[in-house]
C-alpha cells in the first residue's frame, strides 16, 4: 500500500487542470463539438438497418435471397368474418354480402391490391362461422404501416353496417401500425417523464437549483452529441429506433451519474474547509478517475453486444458505448471548467427547507448508513451469509428460465382489440396470422421436378400435422423463385408452433425440396424468426459473458493493483446480476407479485432481455462499485486501519450513490409503467437490479467481504508487479498542503 510518489500523473487530474485553467476554451470546445455532430450527423443521415441483417439463421438466407432477386414482398393483410353467434353461416346471403361489401370497401381506398374472397380461395373455417378476405398493401411493406388507416377505416365503416357480424383487420401493416403506436407512445411518455423525475430528485439531493441542473445539462447534451455521432457511424454500423432508445437510457443514467460524483466530491471539499480551487483539484483526482475507470469499464461492457452478431445488439452496443464514452469526456473536462466558472453561484436558487442538507458532508455522511456500517463490521460473517443467502434465493427462479420472443397477445395482454382480433385469427384458422414462409430458390422453378417437389411439399405438410391448411404457393417466374405460405398448427402457442416448425424443416423439407439438386429453401416467418433470433443469441451468451467478465476483471486488477479487488468486484456483479434475473422469471415468467408492478405473468422472459441486462448491469453497477471502493482505498493509503477505511469509504459516499441509484431506479422504473411487456420485463429488472446493487451489495456485502478480508484486499502476487500502477491521480494531502503539479511534474501554487 505504499504510496509515496504523489505527482499528478493521472488523465483526470490532468483534464480537471487544463479545464480549471483554460475554462472558456474547454466549454466552448464542447459546446463547437456538440454543434459539429449534430450538424454533420443531421447532414448525413441515419441508416438503418436492413431487415435482413437484423436475423439469423434460415431467417436470415431466406431474406437474402428475396433481397438479391429485387423481390419487394408486400404487407398482407387479412379482414375476419366471423358470426357473433351460430345463426349465420358463410353460405348465407349475409355473409355473403358481408364479405362483398369488405371487398368493394377495401379496393376503393386505393391503398391495396390482390384482394382474394374466401370464396374463391377456400379461407373458411371448418365451422363455416368464420371466413378471411385477404389483400397486400401497395408500396414498401417497410412503411405500410403508414398507410393502412384508410383501410381500417374502410373495414369499420362495413362493421357499423354488418351488426350481427363481427368484421375486423388484422396482417402486417395494421400490426405493425399498432406496435409503432404502442411503442412510440411508451417512448415518449418515458423520455417526457425521465429528465423532469433527474432533476426533481437531484433538487432534493444538492438542495440548489443550478447544482441540480448541470447533471442534467451534461446528461442532455452527451446523448444530443451522441446522436450525432450515430448517424455518422451508421454508414458504417447501421442503427435503429431501438438503439437510440436504449442510448437515450444510459446516457441519462450516466451522464447524471459520472457529474453527480464528481460535483459531489468537489462540494464536499469545499465544506471541508478547502477553498475552490484547491476542492476542484481533489475533486479531479479522485471522483475524476473514478469517473474515467468506471466509462472504460461501462464501455467495454457495452462492446460485448458486438459479439452477437445480430445487427440490432451490435447497434445499440455502439450506440451505449458512444453515449457513455463522450459523457464521461464530458464530465472530466468541460465540468470543472463550469465549476471553476461558476464558483459559488453553484449554490444558487437554494431551496430552503433543504438548508440544513448543507453540512451533511461535513458532518460525517449518512447516519442511516452508519449504523448499518456498525453492525455490518461488528459481525461481517453473519452479514455476508445472510445478505449472500437472500440474494442467492432471489436468484434461484432464474435457473428455469425460459425466453422467447412475445406474442402479440402476450406483449400487450387484452388492452388492444387488434390482440383479440389475433387471438380470434388463430382459433378459427391456427396459425394463420403468422404462417411460416418458404422461400423456394431454383436454377428453373417452372421445372417439372421443382414444381413436383413443390406439390408434395404442400401435401405432407398438411399430413405430417405441422398445418391443417390451406398451404398456399405463389411463384415469382422471372426471380425463379417461391413463397410456400404455410399456416402452422399452434398458432399462437409458441412451443407448439415451434414443433410444427421443426417437423417443416426436419421431416418434410427433406423429404420433398431437399431431394431436388440446386434447389435452396430457407424457411422464414414470425416463428421461423423467433426461433432463430433465439438460437443465435443462446449461442452468443458465453463469448459475450467471457468477454465482459475477463476485461472488467482486468481492468479492476490495473485499476486498484489488487487481485483481490479485481476478483470480488466480478463475484459481486455477478450476484447481482443473477437476483435480477430471478426477479424477472418470478414476477413475468411465472407471474408472482406481477400485479404489484401492473403486468401480468406471460410465461418467458423476452429473447434479448438476459443479455442486454447482463451487459448493461454489469457496466453500470460498476459506476457503485469503483466510486466506492476508490474512496476506500484512498482513506487506507491515507493511513486508516482497513475497517476505518471502510467505514469511511461506504459512509462518505452513500449519500452519492443513494441520489444516483433513486435516479436510475426511477428512470428505469418509467419503463416499467409503460403498456408493452417487453418495456415493463426491462424496466423492473433494471430497477431491481440497480436497487439490489446500490444497497445490499454495496451496503453489506462489499464492506462485510472487505472486513474479513483486511489487508488481503490490497493483495498482488509478486509475479503481477510488472503491471502498471494507476491506483491514484495524486494524494489529497498533498494538494490540501498547499501545492500541485502540471503536467510535466512542475510545483503549482495553489
Amino acid at each position: 500500500m505504499a504510496h509515496g510518489d504523489t505527482r499528478v500523473r493521472g488523465l483526470a487530474a490532468r483534464a480537471g487542470g487544463w479545464s480549471a485553467r483554460n475554462r472558456w476554451a474547454a466549454v466552448g470546445i464542447w459546446v463547437l463539438f456538440v454543434v459539429l455532430a449534430m450538424g454533420i450527423g443531421s447532414a448525413m443521415g441515419t441508416v438503418e438497418v436492413k431487415e435482413s441483417d437484423q436475423l439469423g439463421g434460415e431467417t436470415h438466407t431466406a431474406a437474402k435471397i428475396v433481397e438479391d432477386a429485387g423481390i419487394e414482398e408486400p404487407a398482407g393483410e387479412t379482414v375476419l368474418v366471423q358470426a357473433k353467434d351460430g345463426s349465420v353461416k358463410a353460405t348465407d346471403a349475409e355473409f355473403r354480402s358481408a364479405v362483398t361489401a369488405v371487398v368493394t370497401a377495401v379496393e376503393g381506398t386505393g391503398e391495396v391490391t390482390d384482394v382474394t374472397s374466401p370464396y374463391d380461395t377456400g379461407t373458411i373455417s371448418k365451422d363455416g362461422r368464420s371466413a378471411l378476405v385477404q389483400f397486400d398493401m401497395r408500396g414498401d411493406s417497410d412503411t405500410a404501416g403508414e398507410r393502412v388507416e384508410p383501410v381500417l377505416d374502410a373495414v369499420a365503416g362495413v362493421q357499423k353496417e354488418h351488426s350481427s357480424l363481427r368484421i375486423e383487420e388484422i396482417g402486417g401493416a395494421s400490426m405493425m401500425k399498432t406496435f409503432d403506436d404502442a411503442f412510440g407512445d411508451d417512448f415518449q411518455q418515458a423520455e417526457y417523464s425521465a429528465v423532469p423525475v433527474a432533476l426533481g430528485i437531484l433538487l432534493i439531493a444538492f438542495g440548489a437549483l443550478v447544482a441540480a441542473l448541470l447533471p442534467v445539462a451534461l446528461a442532455l447534451t452527451a446523448i444530443m452529441a451522441t446522436t450525432g455521432l450515430m448517424a455518422i457511424v451508421s454508414h458504417f454500423q447501421p442503427m435503429d429506433d431501438t438503439a437510440s432508445s436504449v442510448m437515450l437510457l444510459v446516457g441519462l443514467a450516466v451522464g447524471v451519474d459520472y457529474c453527480l460524483f464528481y460535483l459531489r466530491r468537489e462540494r464536499e471539499e469545499r465544506e471541508a474547509g478547502r477553498d475552490a480551487g484547491t476542492a476542484l483539484r481533489i475533486a479531479a483526482a479522485t471522483s475524476g478517475r473514478a469517473v474515467i475507470v468506471s466509462g472504460v469499464t461501462v464501455c467495454v461492457a457495452m462492446a460485448g453486444m458486438l459479439f452477437t452478431g445480430l445487427a440490432t445488439f451490435e447497434a445499440m452496443g455502439l450506440a451505449s458505448l458512444m453515449v457513455v464514452a463522450v459523457a464521461m469526456v464530458g464530465s472530466v473536462t468541460v465540468l470543472p471548467a463550469l465549476l471553476s466558472l461558476l464558483g459559488e453561484r453553484v449554490e444558487k436558487g437554494r431551496l430552503p427547507f433543504l438548508r440544513r442538507r448543507r453540512k451533511s458532508g461535513a458532518a460525517g455522511g449518512s447516519r442511516f448508513w452508519s449504523a448499518v456500517l456498525k453492525g455490518v463490521l461488528a459481525k461481517p460473517v453473519v452479514s455476508v451469509v445472510v445478505a449472500a443467502g437472500a440474494l442467492l434465493a432471489v436468484a434461484a427462479p432464474a435457473l428455469g428460465m425460459k425466453t422467447q420472443n412475445l406474442t402479440l397477445d402476450q406483449e400487450f395482454g387484452d388492452s388492444l382489440p387488434i390482440v383479440q382480433t389475433y387471438n380470434r385469427v388463430n382459433e378459427a384458422f391456427p396459425g394463420g396470422s403468422e404462417p411460416a414462409t418458404v422461400v423456394v430458390k431454383a436454377d428453373d422453378i417452372n421445372s417439372s421436378e421443382v414444381k413436383d417437389a413443390l406439390a408434395r411439399f404442400k401435401e405432407q405438410a398438411v399430413a405430417s400435422g405441422a398445418s391443417r391448411g390451406p398451404v398456399e404457393i405463389k411463384l415469382h417466374d422471372a426471380q425463379n423463385v417461391a413463397f410456400v405460405y404455410v399456416p402452422l398448427v399452434g398458432g399462437s402457442d409458441q412451443d407448439r408452433a415451434g414443433a410444427s416448425l421443426d417437423t417443416l424443416r426436419d421431416e418434410v423439407r427433406p423429404a420433398t425440396l431437399g431431394k431436388v439438386d440446386g434447389v435452396e429453401a430457407p424457411i422464414t416467418g414470425q416463428v421461423a424468426g423467433n426461433k432463430d433470433f433465439n438460437d443465435q443469441l443462446v449461442g452468443s451468451v458465453a463469448p459475450v459473458f467471457a468477454f465482459v467478465v475477463v476485461f472488467a476483471f482486468l481492468l479492476m486488477l490495473l485499476s486498484f493493483r489488487s487481485l483481490t479487488v479485481a476478483i470480488t468486484s466480478i463475484v459481486l456483479n455477478l450476484l447481482s446480476v443473477g437476483a435480477a434475473y430471478g426477479i424477472l422469471v418470478a414476477v413475468f415468467q411465472h407471474g408472482w407479485g406481477a400485479s404489484l408492478v401492473g403486468a401480468e405473468g406471460v410465461g418467458a422472459i423476452i429473447t434479448w432481455l438476459p443479455l442486454f441486462l447482463f451487459v448493461i448491469l454489469f457496466g453500470l453497477s460498476m459506476d457503485y462499485h469503483v466510486f466506492v471502493v476508490s474512496r476506500i482505498r484512498e482513506a487506507r493509503t491515507r493511513g486508516r486501519s482497513t475497517n476505518d477505511a471502510i467505514q469511511h469509504g461506504v459512509v462518505t459516499t452513500a449519500g452519492v450513490v443513494t441520489s444516483a441509484a433513486v435516479i436510475m431506479v426511477a428512470v428505469f422504473a418509467i419503463f416499467g409503467t409503460l403498456s408493452m411487456q417487453s418495456m415493463k420485463q426491462m424496466g423492473v429488472g433494471l430497477a431491481a437490479a440497480v436497487l439490489i446493487d446500490a444497497t445490499i451489495i454495496r451496503g453489506v456485502l462489499l464492506p462485510a467481504v472487505m472486513a474479513l478480508l483486511g489487508e488481503r484486499n490490497w493483495y498482488l502476487p509478486k509475479w503481477l508487479d510488472w503491471l502498471p500502477d494507476m491506483t491514484h491521480d495524486e494524494s489529497p494531502e498533498a494538494v490540501a498542503g498547499g501545492t500541485a503539479r502540471d503536467d510535466e511534474g512542475e510545483r503549482l501554487p495553489v
